[in-house]
């Protein structure tokens, strides 16, 4: 009696996991211990982007260890980001961000939390509230003043202007005034070059293919060396900003900022934010606002430079608004349609990351007919869904004219581009 009932549970339970995988999301046959890893090819993006042609909007892949759903389309964007997001919302922490904690204390590693939603509402509070700012514009246009100085100084001189580097010098004086009301010298600084490198080394690390995600047994082993180059990116940007903090906690009192808002708290709430923490909080605004606008602008003016009619526009636009003496402000933002439009364009075109950050499913769910198993890792391709044919008009060309008297935004509604996310993972600045 004992066996007949063990063959049934077994026989039962075979049924159950044959139907479970029956509706998984379509996808390419996995290979034995590597599955499909192989058909990413050295250009993920473009490589899934032809799979979804093959499988759809929402696939399954096995790559290495690591079940993973990959989503294509607005639609199937929205299923996960918004419909779904209370379960999909869970994170992966990568083994590149794993040095120095960085993954345990990040907002953009933590599970949706008490913790989490806590340190998104300290930063939405202290970084991007109306208050925070219209008291810190007059900063930002001293920047732009500033930004425009070196470059009418350079075009002077007959100097070669490095477009990205000046992007992320500017971003950065714009940052650091902001949280830490430190001036920093704008251009021609060693220690700026040595930030930027640095940042841009931990954005590489932690977005490059880690053969340690999907086979973990190789951390020890750390074939591609990523994990040695993590710590000593990790560990320059970390130093730079303690050597911040630790340079106001000799001078605390005297300025009125974020950063003094923050030991504030940290004083006072030690379980909630422990002052050890307060340099992984200024980290995350650091990275994620350096890189998103030095790397943004270097595309659109490369753009706008490959497409000089398009240059024209822009140019005899910003005439005719601002003037030819006079320098813009934000307020004449909403009077600048094609301007704004290259900016969605160059989001369109030019993702600041091909993927979001991946999410993980927290249980199973599931999505147009098809289960996404609990702990399944889950990317959506923003690259593929702004280069999609059946959504745009010539999609593989740098045209701004698109998002003319177009009410498409990027704040995470609409699902055709969404640089920053949607649903409770969208950047909070948005």
């Amino acid at each position: 009696m004992f066996l007949v009932g063990w063959a049934c549970y077994h026989v039962l339970r075979q049924n159950s996991r044959k139907q479970r995988l029956a509706k998984l999301p379509p996808g390419p046959y996995p290979f034995p211990i590597v599955g499909n890893i192989l058909q990413l090819g050295l250009n993920p993006p473009q490589s899934l982007a032809k799979l979804s042609k093959i499988y759809g909007p929402i696939m399954y892949l096995k790559l290495g260890s690591i079940s993973t759903i990959v989503v294509s389309s607005p639609e199937m964007a929205k299923e996960v980001l918004q419909k779904h997001d209370h379960v999909l919302s869970g994170r992966r922490t990568l083994a590149a961000a794993q040095v120095y904690d960085f993954g345990n204390k990040s907002m953009a590693f933590l599970p949706v939390d008490t913790r989490w939603r806590h340190l998104r509402k300290m930063s939405k509070e202290q970084m991007f509230s109306l208050h925070t700012l219209e008291s810190s514009q007059e900063i930002r246009q001293n920047s732009i003043q500033k930004l425009y100085d070196y470059i009418h100084k350079c075009s002077i001189d007959h100097q070669i202007v490095d477009i990205g580097e000046v992007a992320f010098i500017t971003a950065h004086h714009l940052i650091s005034a902001t949280i830490c009301s430190i001036d920093l010298p704008l251009f021609n600084s060693n220690s700026i070059q040595e930030l930027r490198e640095s940042i841009q080394g931990m954005t590489k690390v932690v977005s490059t293919p880690n053969l340690v995600d999907y086979f973990p047994v190789l951390k020890g082993i750390d074939p591609q060396g990523i994990m040695k180059e993590s710590k000593s990116y990790f560990g320059k940007v970390y130093s730079i900003l303690q050597d911040m903090i630790n340079e106001r906690l000799k001078l605390r009192g005297l300025k009125n900022d974020i950063l003094e808002s923050l030991l504030d708290y940290s004083q006072s709430n030690p379980s909630e934010l422990p002052s050890d923490d307060v340099k992984h909080f200024l980290l995350d605004l650091f990275a994620g606002g350096l890189h998103t606008v030095s790397s943004t602008v270097e595309w659109a003016i490369t753009e706008l430079i490959r497409n000089p009619e398009k240059m024209l526009k822009a140019r005899n636009e910003l005439w005719d608004v601002v003037g030819g003496n006079e320098q813009a402000k934000e307020s004449d933002i909403s009077r600048l349609p094609y301007l704004q439009s290259v900016v969605k364009e160059t989001f369109r075109y030019h993702p600041v990351g091909p993927f979001l950050i991946p999410h993980k499913a927290e249980a199973d769910v599931e999505i147009n007919g098809y289960v996404v198993p609990k702990n399944a890792q889950i990317l959506v391709n923003i690259w593929a869904i702004g280069r999609d044919s059946s959504i745009w008009l010539n999609p593989d060309s740098f045209e701004p004219e698109r998002f003319l008297n177009c009410k498409t935004d990027i704040k995470g509604q609409d699902f055709e581009l969404i640089p920053f996310g949607s649903g409770r993972r969208m950047c909070p600045a948005c």
